[in-house]
């Protein structure tokens, strides 16, 4: 019988033993997320149920929507078992999980405690934490999970302020770079990243590529950036490799071209995180006649307001003129399911003048 796709509600009740009776029939489970609209839940049933699955497909995730519509990756389940001992020497209790099962991070984790691996727990008995930055910072501000030792970190970039936070608490922080399609590509113990176990890392004009045991099957009635060369795969984010240590830069279509300069987002957001009293940011392209676009950047604060005036002494002492934003807009940032910052929705709320301007 061909197995089907179920789509699951994001409640966390009783949804190790709902996964577990979907993978027992032979169906693949997807695990939506509560908040989504009506319209969002109608459209992704319509796609699972309306396109064939491979036979080797067991799960199927979401991509995290950080630069537009989510789409459904298929991947087998060797796609991830393989990668199962290498995360139980990190993760080594009970694992608080605070991202929804929607993310593909947190259905990770849950397929490993289905497979034998950390169980899930949303109490003081936590001595495990797998889950985003932003997550990892609400912990850190609350006085809760006394117990926690580890915590295993991705999803977006990991502020060196953030880690050392941790690690004062007596927290070990591993941070990884992986994304839907490739599963785990790299980890950070403190020392940079470096390929994860099973994993071959290789950069070809400025891209990265890697081969692994990990790599989803591909999408599910839909293209994305996911690319293949014989056993290499790549999802177009650029990188350099310097002996062995992975320095990430960005995916390579959310460059900003400003008349005949491109810019990098990630590395001025980069900067930008290093200014007191900043929580995050995101940097974006906003149209501008006759030069394609100008750079302009999102500030999330940490505290008291900012002003456009140390944001651009900060810039300026750190940036190219190419590089430095002209529009300054603040307020929460939206994210993705996983706590990602959703760029997209950045610059459609900045684009529609829903978030405040700084003058």
């Amino acid at each position: 019988m061909t197995a089907r796709i179920v789509v699951l509600d994001g409640t966390r009740a009783s949804l190790l033993e709902r996964l577990h009776d979907v993978r027992s029939q032979g169906d693949i489970p997807l695990v939506g997320d509560q908040r989504w609209p009506q319209e969002h839940w109608t459209a992704v049933r319509a796609l699972a149920a309306a396109k064939a699955v491979p036979e080797e497909a067991a799960w199927a995730t979401l991509t995290s929507g950080t630069s537009g519509t989510p789409r459904i990756v298929l991947r087998s389940h060797a796609s991830w078992q393989q990668s199962f001992a290498a995360i139980a020497t990190i993760l080594t209790g009970p694992v608080l999980l605070p991202a929804p099962p929607a993310s593909s991070l947190t259905l990770f984790s849950l397929a490993h405690a289905l497979n034998g691996g950390p169980q899930p727990v949303d109490n003081d008995e936590a001595t495990c934490f797998h889950g985003t930055p932003q997550a990892l910072r609400t912990v850190l501000e609350s006085s809760a999970y006394p117990r926690l030792r580890t915590a295993l970190v991705g999803g977006s970039h990991l502020d060196p302020q953030l880690r050392a936070a941790a690690q004062a608490r007596g927290i070990r922080v591993v941070s990884y770079y992986g994304a839907a399609e490739l599963s785990f590509v790299a980890l950070d113990q403190g020392t940079g990243l470096r390929a994860f176990p099973g994993a071959e890392l290789g950069v070809r004009r400025g891209e990265l590529w890697v081969r692994s045991p990990y790599t989803a099957l591909g999408y599910l009635g839909t293209a994305g950036p996911l690319r293949r060369d014989g056993d290499w795969s790549t999802v177009g984010d650029r990188a350099n490799l310097d002996d062995g240590v992975l320095t990430l830069q960005g995916r390579a279509d959310s460059a900003i071209l400003t008349a005949s300069a491109t810019v990098v987002p990630e590395d001025v957001e980069a900067t930008l995180r290093t200014i007191a009293g900043v929580r995050d940011a995101v940097v974006f392209g906003f149209p501008a006649p006759g030069v394609g676009a100008i750079v302009a950047a999102m500030v999330e604060p940490l505290g008291a307001p900012l002003t456009v005036g140390e944001l651009r002494t900060t810039v300026a002492a750190h940036c190219g003129p190419a590089h430095r934003p002209r529009l300054w807009f603040t307020g929460s940032l939206p994210r993705t399911a996983s706590g990602k910052p959703a760029r997209a929705e950045v610059r459609r709320q900045a684009l529609s003048g829903k978030v405040e301007r700084l003058a």
